[in-house]
């Protein structure tokens, strides 16, 4: 459970890494025109979010069928009561990546 915390931590730290680099980059976009080297961190700061975004996606999206799937497999009469908060939560988690891969589209659009 530790290593999971601290895995966590870490990303939330390389994710938050890359919306300062996006934040400094629109700032100094408004001023000027952008230099090279802000194109390239708005590339990299796109392509780190949009794989964090997609592999804690996947990660609470495995937890959460796994959840499911455990408790339907434990009471099979209760699935029904199961099924429907799962895709709703599925649909939520999934909203959030898509989220942040409409936030990198419009970081690499502005280059």
């Amino acid at each position: 459970m530790h290593k999971k915390i601290m895995f966590f931590i870490v990303a939330l730290a390389l994710a938050l890494g890359a919306a300062s680099v996006a934040m400094a980059a629109e700032e100094a976009a408004a001023a000027e025109g952008l230099p090279p080297n802000v194109k390239v961190a708005i590339a990299i700061g796109a392509g780190f979010g949009i794989s964090i975004a997609a592999f804690g996606g996947a990660l609470s999206q495995s937890r959460g069928l796994t959840s499911a799937l455990d408790g339907i497999a434990r009471n099979p009469a209760a699935s029904g009561k199961i099924v429907t908060p799962m895709i709703i939560g599925l649909a939520m988690i999934e909203s959030l990546v898509i989220y942040s891969l409409l936030v990198s589209l419009l970081l690499v659009f502005k280059l």
